[in-house]
């Protein structure tokens, strides 16, 4: 039994990086109509940033994630002003192309900034354990699990009762009406960006100590995001985070009871076959247009 619980307890801090990446991601669909596969790059790029400012500038860590929360609002500031803005009438597949071009670049930055070597980083809670019914987790991995799931239920709480939140989900719904009815929706496509690139920066910096820092840091938690927000259906916000802690739980457990080998690959077929049976996702509902 403890050892059930230790893989739900990992999980659950699996899927708490997945679910702040995947979020990061539907905000901007939801407000820019892109699939924005750039996520993962420019938070590996923000958390090399927090990196530096710890072990060359020698900031303390917590500062030093301030500082890279800072370099995520600037840097998605920057690509809305400077490459999206300049995209409306670009289709929706060449936005697309686009944000993996971004991807390029960032991947050809990175490394002239910060090195090629792998950097280390180490957790924002260095020592202590927790006994949970006999499972062992570290205070990071709790302070990992309790600050996502804090910090997107404050995100919720924003979205459905802010008039910022009535601002982004106007957007949302449908920009060019929104835009009729006084909503600034280049301040929220813009404030979008930003808001993801603290997502990403975040996920990074709690993933940063379970291996080292390098240009592939963020390659699977991208990916796993990708299919979260699949799973869980693009006309929610929070669909994509349910996905997100579905992935993390039931990868976990198919690589610890089914096959250490095989595990994630049986969990993309079976997610592939579900989708089949329902293509819109968990969440996501079914758009009939008439003709």
């Amino acid at each position: 039994m403890s050892t059930f619980i230790q893989v739900i307890l990992r999980s659950l801090e699996t899927g708490s990086l997945y679910a702040l990446a995947s979020l990061g991601i539907i905000i901007v669909f939801r407000t820019s109509n892109i699939t924005n596969f750039s996520q993962g790059a420019v938070a590996m790029f923000n958390t090399f940033v927090v990196t530096y400012l710890f072990n060359k500038v020698g900031l303390n860590l917590w500062v030093a994630l301030l500082g890279g929360v800072v370099s995520a609002v600037l840097i998605g500031l920057m690509i809305d002003l400077v490459v999206i803005r300049h995209t409306k009438k670009v289709s929706p597949v060449g936005k697309q192309i686009i944000t993996l071009g971004m991807v390029m670049i960032v991947l050809g930055i990175a490394p002239l900034l910060f090195g090629v070597d792998p950097l280390r980083l180490p957790r924002l809670i260095e020592t202590g354990n927790l006994s949970v019914f006999g499972a062992d987790i570290s205070y990071n991995g709790v302070f990992n699990i309790v600050f996502g799931l804090l910090f997107m239920s404050l995100l919720f709480f924003i979205l459905q009762k802010t008039k910022i939140g009535l601002a982004v989900r106007a957007t949302a719904s449908n920009e060019y009406t929104a835009k009729l009815m006084g909503v600034p929706t280049k301040t929220v496509t813009m404030g979008a960006w930003a808001v993801a690139g603290v997502l990403g920066v975040l996920s990074g910096v709690m993933a940063a100590p379970m291996t080292s820092v390098t240009l592939n840091l963020m390659d699977e938690i991208q990916i796993n995001a990708l299919i979260a927000v699949v799973l869980g259906g693009f006309q929610t916000f929070y669909g994509p985070v349910i996905g997100a802690y579905i992935i993390g739980i039931s990868r976990n457990l198919l690589l610890f009871y089914g096959s250490s080998v095989w595990g994630g690959q049986i969990l993309y077929i079976l997610i592939l076959i579900f989708l089949v049976f329902r293509p819109q996702g968990l969440i996501g509902k079914k758009i009939i247009k008439k003709v």
